[in-house]
């Protein structure tokens, strides 16, 4: 069956986008850019090739369809700014065999102006092509969130910004077989800033939470009740929770070394959220030294490693960071985690406890890192010697909160 749709990336971004074409019934392929993965199970997988989804590693295929979406990862560089080496290499792939009158897509997190700027000369370079002519370019930001229950592709309105105004009705015309609700920006800058907006907005609400979780513990106040209290508010406010630090793949962009410009306000978040691991350290040495024990030789279990609950997904998790400064302290760490059944820091592996309930016992410090549903906070809490919760999923007094 020949495919109407092509996905350039199979991670984070592209295969979610990939499981809602072809649940809209597009014939799709996906083309992998680099060692990806994504937080799709195995039976979504086989779901997705049983309804019309074909993995392909030749190029050559990419030239017979009649939309092409880069979702290629941009990880954070060495200089701290977004690593585009893969956008570009399946740019290059895609250009050499771009037709006429195909819809080419950015949804790759870049920086404003990229989409113009970098991914338009390599297309027209390569193919031979003027974009706005003879095809279409667009720019829409991902809106993925994995294991959310609420919203999918479906219900979560995608915004379009195009290089011209048929650019853009190109685009609404293919997301529209996706989603309800299509929203068009004036350009692909308009339509990249958004991303960038989004992204920073969750790193800085979490920014400010956490930092009020620190000041509450200081100051003897339960930050959970506050929380409580304030979502009550019917306006002018969107309740947030602190952590032991932000996981995911958004990163937030401060624009530093892109445009001469820097988000003060992004780049004291990113100091707050990056200082959280550390923070957890203090707090759980100091609950080891409160009950006569030392971090030194202490045995310590984390519940729960990946960064979002109820997902396998390991991206920017807290965790990796807590395990090697409590190792560094001279703890002996375990962990379980459900949805992690081998987990390593650094190389080396870490002891996974078989028996959740007796792990928490014999630990001298239990730390919950994230609250995958098939934990039992009640059980856990009576079972723990000590259990430091840095999620305030536990009952009210049953553990030490963050």
């Amino acid at each position: 069956m020949p495919a109407d749709l092509a996905v350039i990336g199979l991670g984070h971004h592209g295969l979610p986008l990939a499981q809602a074409a072809v649940a809209a019934g597009i014939p799709t392929l996906g083309y992998k850019t680099g060692p990806e993965g994504g937080s799709l199970t195995p039976a979504e997988l086989r779901r997705m090739h049983s309804a019309g989804f074909r993995p392909t590693t030749n190029p050559a295929e990419l030239g017979r369809v009649r939309t092409a979406v880069i979702c290629a990862p941009t990880p954070r560089g060495a200089d701290g700014g977004l690593d585009l080496s893969q956008v570009e290499a399946a740019a290059r792939t895609l250009a050499a065999r771009l037709r006429p009158h195909t819809t080419v897509i950015l949804e790759s997190p870049v920086h404003p102006g990229t989409t113009e700027e970098f991914l338009r000369p390599l297309l027209e370079a390569g193919s031979g092509l003027r974009a706005g002519r003879d095809f279409h370019l667009a720019y829409s930001p991902s809106r993925v969130d994995p294991g959310n229950r609420d919203f999918g592709p479906v219900n979560t309105p995608k915004v379009i910004g195009g290089l011209t105004p048929a650019c853009t009705e190109s685009a609404a015309a293919f997301y529209g077989r996706l989603t309800d609700k299509v929203v068009r920006a004036r350009g692909p800058r308009e339509a990249e800033t958004v991303q960038l907006l989004e992204t920073n907005y969750r790193h800085v609400n979490i920014a400010l939470v956490n930092e009020m979780a620190v000041l509450c513990h200081d100051l003897g106040v339960d930050l959970w009740d506050v929380i409580r209290c304030a979502e009550t508010k019917p306006f002018g406010f969107q309740a947030f929770r602190p952590g032991p630090g932000v996981g995911g793949h958004g990163i937030p962009q401060d624009l530093t070394g892109h445009s001469g410009r820097t988000l003060r306000m992004v780049e004291l978040a990113q100091q707050v959220n990056n200082h959280m691991p550390q923070y957890v350290i203090q707090r759980a040495a100091t609950l080891l030294n409160e009950h006569g024990k030392s971090a030194r030789a202490a045995r310590v279990l984390l519940l729960g490693v990946t960064y979002k609950p109820d997902l396998a997904d390991q991206q920017g998790s807290p965790a990796h960071e807590i395990a090697l400064r409590l190792m560094e302290l001279g703890a002996s760490v375990s962990y379980h985690d459900p949805h992690v059944p081998a987990w390593r820091v650094l190389g080396r592996p870490v002891p996974r406890a078989d028996s959740l309930y007796e792990a928490a016992a014999d630990a001298d410090l239990t730390i919950l890192l994230q609250q995958h549903r098939t934990y039992d906070l009640q059980g856990l809490s009576v079972k723990a010697q000590l259990l430091l919760d840095t999620r305030g999923a536990t009952p009210t007094g049953a553990a030490h909160r963050l």
